[in-house]
């Protein structure tokens, strides 16, 4: 029977996937294993993936159960996928509050930045602890990560275990049709190629019936100021740097020191929301967390109807792809195996992977542009240090990471950045354990 552990049950991820999983054809049923360390919500996430089943007539094919220690369920496991938090909102305020205080405006501040690093501080010593478990309790299972900072969390598992790993996101896919919708032309016949870092890959192609989309887009963008508001970072960008990319306006404006290191800047740019609004995960992520739990009560009370359907999530046609020995393709975190010519072979990248019965197989994509592989480099530099700091438990190295951050060095001096960097640390030392 196969078994598939979902490490992280309490996430918004679960009931997509769970009925993602049970939906997959070619596929007779097989064991789901919940694990959070939060027995509360786990008891929620259980009772959902119960109804999800109930719902798809999948009750009886597929076998749920539910640990809040991972090692009761992890002997012999399949397929691993992980989408743990580290300290839940007890740390989003610190995260975005005290590097506020120093001009360093962040929108998302989950996988870059002060934030970021924060987070991959707090998270990767957990993981590390995880892979040793798979390592020693199943061996042969294939590794799929949802957990941000996604990039960070791929470069560890790299430096710690054999085990196929790989970082997935749905930007890409999202971002894809998005750029349909923009184009105007219909998602299916639209061609493009995607490739470069998670929430930092660049659409280095987009064509429609043999025709170059991007000169027609970008005069749009110059002049189509309604096009423009949808998603003004982005599309800005686009016309100095030639190409679109991946994540959001607002958390992208992140990644970047030319939106957000001044108050004039980030008012003629940045909009609410994920368009670039200060500090809107810190102020609605809390939120969030505690509607989604009182969301999941009311389903399991019957007072809203569960639907299910086939999300465009990539783990249960991966998954189906392995068991099946369907080809898919994908695009996902992974060592840089001379897959992007001209980003450092010591690091992680967001390349198409083709995968069957023989797991993960990336597929080489050539060189970027060099101007986004410039600023790819830039966040290779930081996702290495952070990593290796992470896994090392070496302060010094986290410190030198942060140093580098392109927003927070386009706003603060060395100094700063230093006294930034001890006040978080201090602030958030009883979740740092690996440190």
């Amino acid at each position: 029977m196969t078994r598939i552990v979902m490490l992280g049950a309490g996430s918004g991820f679960t009931h997509s996937l769970s009925g993602d999983i049970m939906q997959m054809e070619g596929v007779d049923g097989g064991e789901i294993c919940l694990v959070d360390i939060d027995a509360k919500r786990l008891r929620l996430a259980e009772g959902l993936v119960r109804k999800i089943a109930e719902k798809l007539g999948k009750d009886k094919a597929w076998t749920i159960k539910a640990a809040t220690d991972r090692r009761r369920v992890l002997e012999g496991a399949r397929f691993v996928t992980n989408t743990i938090e580290v300290s839940g909102v007890q740390t989003v305020r610190i995260d975005n509050d005290i590097p506020l205080q120093y001009g360093v405006s962040q929108c998302i501040g989950d996988t870059i930045g002060p934030g970021g690093i924060f987070k991959a501080m707090r998270t990767v010593p957990v993981w590390v602890e995880v892979l040793r478990d798979i390592d020693r309790m199943a061996p042969d299972a294939f590794i799929l990560n949802y957990t941000n900072p996604m990039s960070i969390m791929t470069h560890a598992a790299m430096l710690v275990t054999n085990r196929p790993v790989v970082g997935l996101c749905h930007s890409v896919q999202g971002t894809s049709r998005l750029m349909a919708d923009y184009c105007q032309v219909p998602y299916e016949e639209l061609i493009w190629e995607c490739a470069g870092l998670n929430h930092m890959a660049w659409f280095t192609r987009l064509e429609h019936r043999g025709r170059d989309l991007y000169p027609n887009l970008k005069k749009r963008a110059a002049r189509d100021k309604k096009l423009w508001e949808r998603d003004p970072v982005r599309l800005d960008f686009m016309l100095h740097f030639g190409y679109f990319m991946t994540e959001s306006s607002g958390h992208f404006s992140e990644y970047i020191p030319y939106y957000r290191k001044r108050k004039e800047l980030r008012k003629k740019y940045c909009r609410p929301g994920y368009l670039g609004g200060d500090s809107f995960y810190a102020n609605e992520w809390p939120t969030w967390r505690a509607n989604a739990d009182k969301w999941r009560a009311r389903l399991m009370a019957g007072k809203e109807e569960i639907k299910v359907g086939r999300s465009y999530e990539y783990a249960s046609s991966i998954i189906q792809s392995i068991l099946t020995d369907k080809p898919f393709v994908f695009h996902g975190s992974t060592w840089n195996t001379g897959l992007i010519d001209n980003l450092p072979f010591d690091g992680v990248v967001e390349v198409p992977i083709l995968v069957n019965k023989n797991g993960y197989n990336p597929i080489h994509f050539g060189p970027l542009p060099e101007q986004c592989a410039a600023l790819n480099r830039q966040h290779m530099a930081v996702n290495k240090l952070t990593a290796e700091a992470c896994v090392e438990g070496d302060r010094e190295k986290a410190m030198h990471a942060l140093l580098l951050d392109p927003l927070t060095s386009a706003v603060c001096s060395p100094a700063e950045i230093k006294e930034m960097f001890d006040r978080m640390f201090k602030a958030e030392r009883k979740f740092l354990k690996g440190f």
